[in-house]
């Protein structure tokens, strides 16, 4: 599959300056301020921490539509802005072969699916999900913490 059908991304830039600026995350909560250990997987640029490196911590709510399905859960940024993402829109490079779940949301913000698979051939997984014609996004959760790593947006033709 090509990165023409979907495109991943992290945190959005306005919602990670906002954070950034106000100092408060999605439960209205102060966001922590950490110096990496090395290994924290940074939803603003999809690639882990090296040591040292500044970071903060706060609750992010995923892109889905309100409802009962929508939840704040714990992520890792660069403490000041960063280049982001690799530009390309696909499967995180830095995070291929690792194992993952992808949880399918529909149009409604509900969970409609998902598949646990071991991060070798993501986009077979995602086109797979995506198959199913209800399935709108996927999120990308870590398999032990269960937190939210990216979001996959089906892309029209």
């Amino acid at each position: 599959m090509t990165n023409t059908r979907f495109r991943v991304h992290g945190v959005p830039t306005a919602t990670l300056e906002r954070i950034r600026r106000t100092g408060r995350d999605a439960a209205d909560q102060a966001v922590e301020s950490v110096v990496a250990g090395g290994g924290e997987p940074l939803r603003c640029c999809l690639r882990d921490a090296e040591q040292g490196e500044e970071l903060v911590l706060f609750g992010y709510a995923p892109p889905v539509a309100a409802g009962p399905y929508r939840e704040i859960g714990p992520v890792f940024a660069h403490a000041a802005a960063c280049s982001g993402p690799d530009g390309t829109g696909g499967h995180p490079p830095a995070w291929r072969g690792r194992p993952q779940v992808l949880r399918a949301y529909d149009r409604k913000g509900r969970i409609c699916g998902g598949r646990l698979h071991d991060g070798t051939d993501p986009e077979t997984v995602i086109a797979e999900l995506f198959a199913d014609a209800s399935v709108c996004q996927l999120h990308s959760r870590n398999v032990v913490y269960g937190c939210f790593m990216f979001a996959v947006q089906r892309v029209a033709e």
